[in-house]
């Protein structure tokens, strides 16, 4: 490889794992002004690049015309990974020469993107390059400097998955003492909730299988709740104050029978399946709030960064692959057996 290019992975269309080439000939980003550029070391594995990869996105059948967090077809062949930590080697013109050498982690939803702007925000790894190569740049505002003791692969673990959890939370307000019910707990975002509920002072109830309900209750879970079982006898009818849902599926109405008069609900993933069936009545009768949670409220990346700086909350790494292994960790991450992330080590690669 020259100094022009960059080993990676990068997806050639919509489909299957086939899709994804591990190439070592990819151009090198130069830094545009107002970028940094990042040699990247560590990267995560998330919902989000399988579902892009398979065209999950798409409202009509898995057509690429609106496949894209944003409705528009994605360019190819596109580098994904929404997950990066590494540390910034060039700077562009306006950004300080000075932050080259910071360790940092990229906010993943952008509102600055290519020297302009966003009308409507774009995604790390999606609507533009990320973080699966050896190189990537973005807009210095999103590339956080991180002050930790933690290893790059642990760091890469928390961009993604805690920042939805921590908008969640910030979208709901949730309050010490109250009640949060977390579907899907044992997954990525799932068990980002519950530490940062728990650091809230929230009690925090999982809806999780029995085999991983020891590792929850490890992270401050107060209450399991078996997935199979029928929520309301497990939880109680109007007996929790916010439901963070990310499942969806055949048992979503019970999500809105358990939570209080005025309660909350946020969604961030339809894993179960995006088509629920609503009684409005329960809707309106309860007074219930519903927060649909994509784009960062703008607070949330910079508190995320302060509880990684200040060890409120820990890293949970289930499982590590290298980057030119990343067939093989989509598909331990779709087998869900493990409690929180898959990373993928993109510092040290020897296949050439």
């Amino acid at each position: 490889m020259s100094n022009e290019t960059m080993f990676g992975v990068a997806l050639t269309g919509h489909g299957g794992p086939e899709c994804l080439e591990w190439r070592t000939d990819l151009p090198r980003p130069e830094p545009k002004a107002g970028e940094v550029l990042i040699r990247v070391a560590a990267a995560g594995v998330n919902n989000t690049d399988i579902n892009t990869r398979v065209g999950w996105y798409s409202k009509g059948d898995n057509d690429a015309d609106d496949a894209s967090w944003t409705g528009e077809p994605l360019r190819f062949p596109r580098i994904q990974g929404i997950d990066a930590c590494g540390h910034i080697t060039a700077v562009g013109a306006g950004i300080d020469p000075a932050r080259i050498g910071e360790r940092v982690i990229v906010e993943p939803c952008l509102i600055e993107a290519q020297g302009k702007i966003l009308e409507c925000p774009w995604f790390f790894g999606s609507e533009c390059d990320g973080a699966f190569a050896e190189y990537c740049t973005v807009a210095a505002r999103h590339a956080y400097r991180v002050d930790s003791s933690l290893t790059d692969v642990e760091l890469a673990s928390f961009p993604c998955s805690y920042s939805t959890a921590e908008n969640m939370l910030t979208r709901t307000n949730l309050r010490e003492g109250e009640t949060v019910l977390i579907t899907g707990a044992s997954g990525g975002v799932g068990s980002a909730a519950v530490q940062l509920a728990k650091a809230r002072g929230a009690v925090v109830a999982v809806v999780t299988s029995a085999s991983k309900a020891q590792s929850l209750r490890d992270l401050g879970a107060d209450i399991i709740v078996d997935r199979d079982a029928d929520y309301v006898a497990a939880v109680g009818a109007s007996s929790v104050d916010v439901v963070l849902d990310l499942v969806a599926g055949d048992k979503w109405p019970a999500l809105l029978e358990v939570l209080r008069p005025k309660g909350r609900y946020a969604v961030a993933g339809a894993v179960g399946g995006p088509i629920v069936n609503l009684d409005v009545r329960t809707l309106y009768l309860k007074d219930l709030a519903l927060f649909g949670c994509t784009v960062l409220e703008p607070e949330v990346f910079g508190n995320l960064v302060k509880c990684i700086e200040t060890g409120a909350i820990k890293p949970l790494v289930g499982a590590q692959f290298p980057l030119q292994d990343i067939s093989a960790a989509q598909v331990a991450f779709a087998e869900k057996g493990y409690t929180g992330k898959i990373v993928l080590s993109v510092a040290m690669q020897t296949k050439e």
